[in-house]
């Protein structure tokens, strides 16, 4: 049972309120940059909300889910309280001071480098201490939750870890590995300029180093959304998970081969010779294995609860599935989400075919409908089925929660798809202004329109989001069955090493990150005259 609901409660709130403002933040945007808008008389006020919209999305957000998500996970999978609470309490406090500390020169304009931070443009240097602080924060996370599963192995010696918890962990792991490439930008490059230590910045290792961080982040985002595919998914439809190991084996892959492939995001820049831009692009192309692994269990594990209500013949388990329930609702949502998603990836991956879509439309398209399709919408799914154990009280809104889902799912496709289009014919991503009269670019503008209120669709959908998670405070008290993950067909009694702790994974993580960026990051360190000066941002000196 869950013991610290209030720890768990907070983080959510958190991390759904920041992202109701991000949220607005995007839909303004797409409304600024489309016909429907007259031109933005003072384009910085468009970076200015990129920037807040990217740091909140990117940064404190997902961060808060995983950490509320993972303590929660840990109390449940586990069966004991948290093991350090205070600490748990700290990190959250780090998350909140960090972020309004980066928030607020975002909004006086004195930082919009974007989320991605792109040197050598460098913000007030509160921005990058807030997101200092949001990192640190997360990392006693990470710590919490090793020392978590050693305190359970120790008292449980032999007995196979949770998949919920392995799982959980080995996302820490990720993220706390993941963050050192953006935490070593900004320590050793960003912050001694924005500090005013330094007048010029070595802007290519700059972005070498945060590679490191921008791949394996979304992956980091990503890690609740298979955690509930593979653990909460199978129970919450009625079925039982295909195969535990399968799932061990997906996470564990995904920890070692989702690091090192950053480099697929400089096949533009100069600074990297072409030799190891094809090394992460095959990389890249490894990571499909752990998702393909995940479509085949989901999907076999959706199959066995479709035969278990009844379906008969080839098909027939389809139609027996529960499409009533917002579980099974977000689960198909993100799959044909992640489908088309993961379909525009292998584009970005492509040595050559990246070039026709660099910086274009294309790649905010894919990204959105990864991240802010099939994941976030995983997190809706998430939080709709721990509220009733966090609150005590019924969350009885199921119409309410359909329709929610289906605002998120339609709105993302209306989104989304147009951004692929256009980016196709070449419209730049990032751009304040467009001039819609020009010949030139004339034909997107509809694409461009049909984007703008797919993104008000999705504004409209959050509203519904946050109302059914109020609702579930004001409903009456009732009490909760005991919270279970789904359980495997073959329940294992043992569990092979390499499966049951991280030791393995972990060693291939760094090691495979050494070999592919060692030499890089060695070569642009050991090069002389490759910085530039530093551009201030927001009339600062």
């Amino acid at each position: 049972m869950l013991i610290h609901k209030r720890l768990i409660l907070a983080h959510f709130w958190l991390a759904f309120a920041s992202f109701g403002v991000a949220l607005v933040l995007g839909a303004w945007q797409m409304y600024v940059r489309s016909p429907l808008s007259p031109p933005i008389n003072d384009p910085e006020l468009y970076y200015r909300s990129v920037t807040a919209h990217g740091t909140v999305m990117g940064y404190v957000f997902p961060t808060l889910i995983a950490m509320g998500f993972g303590y929660a996970i840990t109390e449940l999978a586990l069966d004991k309280a948290l093991v350090g609470r205070r600490w748990a309490w700290t990190g959250f406090t780090l998350v909140l001071v960090g972020s309004i500390t980066a928030i607020v020169p975002v909004a006086m304009g004195l930082s919009s480098v974007l989320y991605t931070f792109y040197p050598p443009m460098i913000g007030n240097a509160f921005y990058y201490i807030g997101i200092v602080l949001v990192v640190v924060g997360s990392w006693i996370w990470v710590a919490l939750m090793s020392v978590n599963l050693r305190v359970w192995k120790r008292d449980n010696p032999g007995k196979p870890v949770p998949l919920a918890m392995f799982a959980n962990v080995a996302g820490s792991y990720l993220w706390g590995w993941t963050a050192v490439g953006a935490a070593l930008e900004l320590i050793f490059q960003i912050l001694p300029v924005a500090l005013g230590f330094k007048a010029t910045i070595d802007a290519g290792l700059a972005r070498v180093f945060f590679s490191w961080t921008l791949h394996a982040i979304v992956y980091f985002w990503l890690m609740p959304a298979y955690i509930a595919y593979y653990t909460i998914v199978p129970r919450a439809i009625g079925g039982r998970l295909y195969s535990d190991t399968m799932a061990r084996i997906s996470f564990a892959l995904f920890l070692v081969v989702a690091m090192p492939i950053g480099i697929h995001h400089l096949f533009a820049d100069p600074q990297v010779g072409s030799g190891f831009k094809v090394v992460h692009s095959i990389f890249t192309a490894v990571v499909a294995i752990p998702t393909l692994l995940t479509v085949f269990t989901i999907c076999a594990s959706v199959e066995i609860a479709g035969r278990l209500r009844g379906g008969k013949g080839m098909w027939g388990w389809l139609g027996a599935l529960p499409w009533g329930n917002p579980m099974m609702l977000a689960v198909a949502f993100s799959f044909v989400m992640l489908g088309f998603g993961g379909a525009g990836g292998i584009i970005n991956m492509s040595y050559q075919l990246d070039s026709s879509i660099h910086n274009t439309q294309w790649i905010t398209g894919h990204f959105h409908l990864i991240y802010a399709g099939a994941i976030v919408i995983m997190y809706f799914a998430i939080a709709y089925d721990l509220w009733p154990h966090l609150t005590g009280r019924a969350l009885d809104s199921v119409r309410l929660m359909k329709a929610q889902l289906w605002l998120w799912f339609v709105g993302m496709i209306v989104l989304t798809f147009p951004w692929h289009y256009v980016g196709i014919l070449g419209m730049p991503r990032r751009m304040a202004v467009y001039d819609y009269s020009d010949p030139a670019i004339e034909p997107q503008a509809l694409s461009v329109v049909a984007s703008a209120i797919g993104g008000f669709i999705l504004v409209a959908s959050a509203v519904l989001f946050i109302a059914v998670l109020v609702r579930g405070h004001r409903a009456p008290r009732v009490e909760t069955p005991v919270y279970r993950f789904s359980k495997a067909l073959h329940e294992a009694k043992t569990m092979p090493a390499a499966l049951n702790g991280l030791a393995l994974w972990l060693a291939l993580m760094i090691s495979l990150t050494i070999v592919n960026y060692g030499y890089p990051i060695a070569q642009l360190v050991s090069l002389d005259n490759t910085s530039v000066p530093a551009i201030r941002i927001g009339g600062q000196r």
